[in-house]
């Protein structure tokens, strides 16, 4: 049974965890199950609690959808250090988690499941209106590969998707004959694996070879806009791309552990600055494949470019930039590039991109704050701004950049037309409001949780005029239509599989952080009208 776009939506019907299936030595294997639906939280932290007004829609100004961090991945590459995994407790490892998922070669088939399901919202649940675009905010790939990249734009347009790398079958850390035991087996060994052993993984004979079967997806009906993020990159999200690791991944050496005299204190750094030495320990041959090969900034861009654009530009082209406006007849989308070249996880900014944004933002005002607090008129009209990134403000620390995320806030707040800043990054639900100190107006911070990890969600966002001069940001989680339930002895559907795998990853799973409280998820914000 599949769920239809209006159950998709978490107003009603959330999902969560249900009865055990399987018990392990340190843990419960549950089930996905549904709950009631979760109505809208009206937040009101930018217009005072004092005002009680309705929040119902009196003009639909705009209505998009919202999907983020979807790390399409090539699960049987060899520049992949699943063996890092070990290392969860160790406080010095952590930027490099998480290297390996039980769920990550269903990425693909859930993505799918996501795109079919948004593509069929035919209204937005409180203006009505149908959805004008999608915004995508990075980490579309895992490990900056063209052949991950490639089927993330197949995914997306529609085309032939190819799971599979390397000779035909699957060749990777969830194989049965595999020698480590620190990735989940679906199909044996008896003797079981970490995953089946502690935390109850079921056995799914067949799942891995049905799920690098090459597939037509069916890509999206509706216009998206793309985004630049750390994994499109860098290593595994971190860790520079350099000659001798661009030659390592489409190569056949696998690495099986760390190198011997690897440095545990200074491990994060080793990785950012000189990947390929984790590739210097113990390892076995593999199948080569040259499509493997990292992708640069330019070549992301440039494939956009070919396939529709996207957002990008032939500015970004001739710049060598990634990021961009796109308007549309009431929003002005302002797409920011976050990805810091130096390595690493978090995000930076530079100065120029500062400037450019200034200007950009200039051209939709009639009026705005400046730098020395004065009031300048324009000859502008004025127009709403949603701000797209891949980090958000407080991912923007990386420390091998100047830090300038205050700066790029100040900047924002001087701009009363800036009303949503949409991001991604972190995998989990969050929505913060940020008031300008310096007067009444602020914006929403809305950050989305990834496809790949639980709670596995989009979101749909609604801007609409309320009553009484205020703007609403209506905010409603989607779930893909991937099977909830399967009978005994039924094959699963691996989208629902993905989801249910996801929701029993330890610390990332049904219990942990990411799916956020209410007020993070089904939404509906309140600002003041700008004009």
């Amino acid at each position: 049974m599949k769920a239809s776009p209006r159950v998709a939506l978490t107003t009603q019907r959330r999902l969560g965890a249900g009865s055990v299936l399987r018990q392990g030595s340190r843990a419960a294997y549950r089930e996905v199950t549904e709950f009631v639906g979760e109505a809208h939280v009206v937040r009101r932290d930018l217009v005072g609690d004092s005002n009680q007004t309705a929040v119902a829609p009196q003009r639909a100004i705009t209505a998009i959808g919202h999907i983020t961090d979807l790390h399409v991945t090539d699960v049987q590459s060899p520049a992949r250090f699943e063996f890092v995994n070990r290392e969860w407790d160790d406080p010095r490892f952590r930027e490099l988690l998480t290297m390996q998922r039980p769920q990550e070669a269903l990425n693909v088939h859930a993505i799918e499941a996501m795109v079919r399901t948004l593509s069929g919202i035919e209204a937005a649940p409180l203006t009505g209106g149908p959805l004008s675009l999608v915004a995508m905010t990075g980490d579309s790939i895992d490990n900056t590969q063209r052949n991950e990249f490639d089927n993330f734009v197949a995914l997306f347009e529609g085309g032939v998707v190819h799971p599979d790398s390397g000779r035909p079958g699957y060749e990777g850390v969830q194989a049965i004959g595999w020698p480590d035991d620190v990735a989940w087996k679906p199909d044996g060994p008896d003797d079981g694996d970490m995953f089946s052993r502690d935390l109850g993984f079921p056995r799914e004979p067949g799942m891995l070879e049905r799920s690098i079967q090459a597939f037509t997806a069916t890509g999206f009906r509706l216009p998206w806009l793309g985004c630049y993020g750390n994994h499109e990159e860098v290593c595994q999200g971190v860790g520079i791309v350099t000659p001798a690791l661009a030659k390592a991944m489409a190569g056949s050496r696998k690495p099986l552990g760390p190198p011997s005299g690897l440095n545990r204190d200074t491990a994060i750094e080793t990785f950012v600055r000189e990947p390929e030495y984790f590739m210097t320990g113990p390892f076995l041959d593999v199948t080569p494949d040259p499509t493997r090969r990292p992708i640069s900034r330019m070549e992301f861009v440039e494939a956009h470019l070919q396939s529709g654009g996207h957002g990008f530009t032939a500015e970004n082209r001739s710049a060598g930039t990634a990021y961009y406006v796109h308007d549309t007849r009431t929003v002005r989308f302002i797409t920011l590039d976050t990805v810091c070249t130096a390595g690493g996880a978090e995000g930076c900014i530079d100065p120029p991109q500062l400037h450019w944004l200034e200007r950009r933002l200039e051209e939709v005002h009639s009026s705005f704050r400046s730098r020395d607090g004065s009031t300048v008129r324009t000859q502008h009209d004025d127009r709403l701004v949603v701000v797209l990134s891949h980090h958000g403000f407080d991912m923007l620390a990386n420390p091998r950049a100047e830090r300038l995320s205050d700066a790029l806030l100040e900047l924002l707040l001087r701009f009363k037309n800036v009303v949503l800043w949409l991001n991604g990054h972190i995998h989990a639900n969050r929505i913060s409001p940020r008031a300008d100190p310096q007067g009444a107006h602020g914006f929403w911070e809305v950050t989305t949780s990834s496809i790949v990890d639980w709670p596995c969600q989009a979101r749909l966002v609604e801007l609409y005029d309320a009553s009484d001069g205020l703007i609403a940001i209506a905010c409603t989680m989607v779930d893909h239509e991937g099977t909830i339930r399967r009978g005994a002895g039924d094959l699963p559907d691996l989208a629902g599989l993905h989801r249910e795998l996801a929701g029993n990853v330890p610390f990332n799973g049904f219990d942990s952080w990411r799916p956020g409280a209410p007020e993070d998820r089904n939404t509906i914000l309140l600002l003041r009208k700008p004009f």
